[in-house]
């Protein structure tokens, strides 16, 4: 599983609060250096600022950039789980993708283009969304360099329509086209937190019929879900994997700056516990989406996804833990 080169290397580590305030400084993700290449990293963060792949409500192209901001209070150590990302690793923000705001194909292009010159490096992409629309891209880079990959995907839909308005690419239409490109390996996809509403009763059943594993939304009330992803490092093994974690997969109550919010979601803990249940698994990429800043003054949804992707980090091949 060990993918991360063993030659000299430099260990970035984000700008301390006691060498410059927290309101000040490096407007990167956790205050790491801003490079533009890939070159020499083990792990790379990366915003997708796209937001016309919505069906309610837009804003996730300020999604990345309001991540970033609430980044300012996470310390390298985590003193939970002893993880220790930035002893063993090279991280750094390597900005944002150039998408083309008035062409949702052309945007999926320009992504897929720029993930697959990031796969020419041993690097692992940690992105900021950005709809779901954009994973799809992600995933044909990723599965390009590692064939058809596992995926654990925390979301409150299960984003397998069919289309969406006649079109075929959108952000519920992600999983559907990416099972149909041969992206997945459909007996390892496990999907956590669906819930709400469907046009008819078999609305969740597609992904099911493909080999998913579904965990709704109610099978998660009133329970710790660490038990749950010790079954599902067991399903997934050493199959290259990818994380994607959709906000909406939280209730609003706790993270209400999201397009398509529905009741009766995981909890901030909840999804700690899953992000903290894929230690040990070979996760190749990673993302956090659908971060819609204007429906949150608060920041607290921005403040919960940047700290999901600092956790993220924490469970990378290779991390030390001390």
């Amino acid at each position: 599983m060990e993918r991360f080169a063993v030659v000299s290397k430099v260990l970035h580590q984000p700008q301390s609060g006691n060498e410059m305030p927290r309101f000040a400084g490096r407007s990167t993700m956790m205050r790491l250096p801003a490079m533009d290449s890939a070159e020499g990293l083990d792990a790379a963060f990366i915003g997708v600022p796209l937001d016309i792949g919505t069906s309610l409500r837009a804003g996730t192209r300020f999604g990345p950039r309001q991540i970033r901001a609430e980044s300012v209070m996470i310390r390298p150590y985590n003193m939970a789980t002893g993880a220790a990302p930035f002893d063993s690793l090279s991280v750094a923000d390597i900005g944002d993708v150039a998408i083309n705001t008035y062409n949702l194909l052309e945007s999926v292009r320009i992504i897929e283009e720029s993930y697959t010159r990031l796969m020419a490096y041993p690097v692992v992409p940690m992105t900021l969304g950005g709809d779901h629309t954009i994973t799809l891209p992600i995933l044909r880079a990723v599965a390009r360099k590692h064939g058809p990959v596992a995926l654990v995907h925390v979301d409150a839909h299960t984003d397998t329509n069919e289309d969406m308005f006649g079109e075929k690419i959108a952000h519920g239409t992600t999983f559907r086209r990416a099972v149909e490109e041969g992206l997945l390996d459909c007996k390892k996809v496990v999907q956590i937190g669906q819930r709400a509403q469907g046009y008819s009763s078999g609305d969740f059943q597609w992904g099911v019929d493909q080999g998913f594993r579904l965990v709704q939304a109610e099978q998660c009330w009133y329970r710790s879900l660490a038990p749950l992803m010790t079954e599902v490092r067991a399903q997934i093994g050493d199959t290259p994997v990818y994380l994607t974690f959709d906000i909406d997969g939280i209730d609003p109550a706790w993270a209400p700056g999201t397009g398509t919010p529905e009741v009766g979601g995981l909890t901030a803990i909840q999804a700690l516990e899953i992000v903290r249940g894929c230690k040990g698994l070979n996760i190749v990429g990673c993302d956090l989406v659908e971060v819609s800043p204007p429906y949150d003054l608060s920041g607290n949804t921005s403040q919960l996804a940047a700290n999901l992707l600092y956790e993220m980090l924490c469970v990378l091949p290779g991390v030390a833990y001390r």
